[in-house]
């Protein structure tokens, strides 16, 4: 079963995590979500997988979550702005099949495998 890893290589943690998932022997997909982010809809599933809501999976650290005035935005807001901003995104997320992990910390992702 093939796994997918929405990275950002800039980020130490998505980092550690890809290299624990190559030292695992996984070879993951890597989506770099900052160049190719996911839909709303794409978010929402992740999120479901996950068992986090919108407020779990937000970067409330990043300049747009102060300048959109996120902090009693509803969760269809925050997907909304996280598909538009994805620096949003909470990362890295690591899917496989029907699951998903937030690799914060990077050993949390293997649960999943």
């Amino acid at each position: 079963m093939s796994v997918t890893i929405y990275h950002n290589p800039r980020c130490t943690k998505s980092r550690e995590t890809l290299a624990l998932l190559e030292k695992k022997g996984v070879k993951p997909t890597i989506i770099e979500y900052l160049k190719t982010p996911p839909t709303a809809a794409e978010l929402k599933k992740l999120l479901a997988m996950m068992g986090k809501s919108p407020r779990e999976a937000i970067r409330k650290g990043e300049a747009p979550y102060k300048d959109l005035g996120l902090a009693e935005a509803s969760d269809a807001q925050l997907i909304k702005a996280m598909a538009e901003n994805p620096i949003l995104i909470e990362r890295p997320i690591v899917v496989k099949g029907s699951k998903a992990a937030l690799g914060r910390p990077p050993e949390s992702v293997l649960a999943i495998l």
